[in-house]
C-alpha cells in the first residue's frame, strides 16, 4: 500500500510535476497559488532543475515557450489575473503546437477582485485562453489527491497531443491539506522529439518553432490539422465521475470544491427519499457531453452548482440540447455555497417549485 503524506494542494501539484519529469518552472507569485512557486524554489535546485521567478507573468509564459520548443517539459502557475496576462503566450504555445502545463488556482474577480476561491475562469479556460481558434486540455481536480494525479496526467496528455494543458483548481483546493499518495516517478516525455529545436548536427533539416504563417492557405491547413488532434482528444480523453445516477430524477453537475459540497447535499437528500445524483466533469475540456446527453433521457431536471454566475450551466444546456430544465446554484466573490443551500435547491426541484 502506498504511504500517504499530508500535503497542501499547491504543494501536491509541484511535487507531482517533479515526479512526472518536469524540471523547468517559471512563475510569479500571486495569492492563492504562491506555494507552488515556493515549493519549486526549494526543490528544483536540489534536483538539477530550473526555477526562475520571472519579472512578470508575461515573461514567465514566454520562458515556458522557449523551453517547450526544445522538447522538454515546462510549467508555470498563477491565479486568475496572472493567467489573463499569460493568455497571449498560451495562444502562441497553441499556435506553435507546443506542450506545456499551466496551473490556475482561481481567485474571485473580475479585475484584482479578492483572494478568496472562485471558479469564474471557466469560460477563459474552456473557450481557449487567448486569441485565435484553439483549445487547451482543462482538468478540474476535486481533492488534493486529484491535484497530484491530474498534474501528471495533464503533462502526459499535453505531450501526447502537442498542446497546452491547464490544471484549473480554486483557492480552496490549493490551500486545503489532505492525505495524498504521491505517484511513482516516471518519465513519459522521451528524447526523440522530431519537432524540437535541439540542434541538428547536420543530420536532419532544421526545425523552426513559430506560430506565424503569412500564407493563408498554409495557416488554414495547420488549423485543420490541429483540430483533428483536438477531435481525437475529445474522443479519447474525456473524464467524468457519476455518483448515484442509476435511478436519479435530478442530476447535479458540478466540479472541484462545489462537487464535494454537492455530494454532502445529495447524501442528505437521499435520506429524505429524493432521488438525486451527480455527474462531475473531471475534464472541462473536453467536456462530458455524452454522459449528460444520456442522463437527459432519464432525469427530470438538472442543477448546476459552481462558484460563478452560471458559466458551466451554458455547456450543460448545450450538451443536453435544452431537452430538460437546468437550474443553477452558485455563489461569487469568494463565497462558497453550503450543503444546505444546495439542498434547498434540490427540495425546490423535487417539489416542482423551480
Amino acid at each position: 500500500m502506498t504511504e500517504k503524506v499530508l500535503m497542501k494542494g499547491n504543494e501536491a501539484i509541484a511535487e507531482a510535476a517533479i515526479l512526472a519529469g518536469c524540471r523547468h518552472y517559471f512563475g510569479y507569485p500571486i495569492t492563492p497559488q504562491t506555494e507552488v512557486a515556493a515549493y519549486m524554489a526549494k526543490k528544483m535546485p536540489k534536483i538539477g532543475g530550473t526555477f526562475l521567478q520571472a519579472e512578470s507573468e508575461i515573461a514567465a509564459i514566454n520562458m515556458v515557450y522557449g523551453v517547450a520548443s526544445t522538447g522538454k517539459p515546462a510549467m508555470t502557475s498563477s491565479s486568475s489575473p496572472g493567467i489573463s496576462l499569460k493568455c497571449e503566450g498560451i495562444s502562441y504555445l497553441a499556435g506553435a503546437d507546443l506542450p506545456a502545463l499551466i496551473v490556475n488556482v482561481q481567485r474571485g474577480g473580475p479585475g484584482l477582485g479578492g483572494i478568496q476561491p472562485s471558479q469564474s475562469d471557466y469560460f477563459l479556460a474552456t473557450r481557449g485562453p487567448g486569441h485565435g481558434d484553439f483549445h487547451v486540455l482543462v482538468f478540474a481536480p476535486a481533492s488534493v489527491q486529484e491535484m497530484a494525479d491530474l498534474t501528471g496526467k495533464a503533462l502526459h496528455l499535453a505531450w501526447k497531443y502537442r498542446m497546452p494543458a491547464m490544471l484549473l483548481a480554486d483557492g480552496t483546493m490549493g490551500q486545503m491539506m489532505e492525505p495524498v499518495a504521491l505517484p511513482e516517478p516516471h518519465e513519459a516525455f522521451g528524447t526523440d522529439n522530431p519537432w524540437a529545436t535541439t540542434g541538428t548536427l547536420m543530420a536532419r533539416e532544421h526545425n523552426i518553432v513559430n506560430s506565424l504563417e503569412l500564407a493563408p492557405e498554409v495557416l488554414e491547413q495547420k488549423n485543420l490539422a490541429r483540430f483533428e488532434r483536438y477531435a481525437q482528444a475529445e474522443a479519447e480523453e474525456c473524464l467524468w465521475e457519476e455518483y448515484l445516477m442509476d435511478d436519479a430524477e435530478i442530476c447535479i453537475v458540478s466540479y472541484g470544491i462545489t462537487a464535494r459540497i454537492s455530494r454532502n447535499a445529495i447524501v442528505q437528500a437521499r435520506k429524505e427519499g429524493i432521488r438525486v445524483g451527480m455527474i462531475r466533469p473531471i475534464t472541462l475540456w473536453p467536456f462530458p457531453n455524452e454522459p449528460l446527453k444520456a442522463a437527459a433521457d432519464k432525469v427530470d431536471s438538472f442543477l448546476v452548482v459552481e462558484l460563478n454566475m452560471g458559466q458551466m450551466k451554458e455547456d450543460v444546456e448545450l450538451a443536453i440540447r435544452c431537452r430538460k430544465p437546468v437550474d443553477f446554484c452558485g455563489r461569487v466573490g469568494g463565497m462558497i455555497p453550503t450543503p444546505d443551500e444546495v439542498l434547498d435547491h434540490i427540495h425546490a426541484l423535487a417539489e416542482g417549485r423551480r
